[in-house]
């Protein structure tokens, strides 16, 4: 009831503004073109045309109003726990203290990953945070030869008994690697973006690293 409330006071403030008028889609206060530009002497540009009530009726009937699209739609980062868990399912070795081994840079960024402090009652930070993306893809990037390493004998990638691969021997990515890692199907756009990264490198084994860090950032930190 609260949501027909809500697009029924939409309609209504909508009709009333342009009954003034006598025509719903018309401008009471038209602008000169040019008006709206921006410039060194004021702000941004603004559109100069008019908007349709129907279009934004429509809109908030399929998508709901705006405090509640912002909590479908946000993207909140992935819990430290559940990172060490992705880690470890595509072959990262979490205990690893060597140092900037991805397992080092894992158990040393719990406060740049926005975990909790249980000893000053601090709960973890579930927002994306510019410190907490940049030490995950750290992470994702020091650990790739680890990930490629361990595709072929990971039991999520295998297929008919047949381990995935990231490459092949000439070195071009393949669609059931990438599948296996970032857990959805592969797209060809996926493999032009992983082929680019590596033939774009200085050397192709880091171009294989920044392509499958790459990939993992996109797909676990909503970029």
């Amino acid at each position: 009831m609260k949501r027909i409330g809500f697009h029924l006071t939409i309609l209504i403030a909508t009709l009333g503004a342009a009954a003034c008028t006598g025509d719903l889609n018309s401008d009471p206060n038209p602008q000169p073109s040019g008006s709206t530009a921006g410039g060194e002497g004021n702000t941004f540009d603004h559109p100069d045309g008019t908007y349709s009530p129907w279009d934004l009726i429509d809109r908030l009937a399929q998508q709901g109003p705006p405090k509640f699209t912002s909590r479908v739609h946000s993207c909140p980062k992935v819990r430290v726990a559940t990172l060490g868990n992705v880690l470890a399912s595509i072959g990262i070795n979490v205990g690893n203290q060597t140092n900037l081994s991805a397992g080092q840079l894992y158990t040393s960024g719990t406060n740049a990953l926005g975990g909790p402090n249980y000893a000053n009652r601090i709960r973890e930070n579930i927002a994306a945070t510019t410190s907490g993306m940049s030490r995950m893809f750290d992470i994702f990037a020091a650990g790739a030869d680890e990930i490629i390493a361990a595709v072929p004998t990971l039991a999520r990638c295998q297929v008919g008994g047949v381990g995935a691969q990231l490459f092949d021997a000439n070195n071009t990515c393949r669609p059931d690697g990438i599948t296996c890692i970032t857990g959805v199907p592969a797209t060809a756009a996926h493999l032009d973006f992983c082929n680019l990264a590596v033939t774009g490198a200085s050397d192709v084994a880091t171009g294989k690293r920044v392509a499958v860090a790459a990939m993992m950032a996109a797909a676990f930190t909503c970029e």
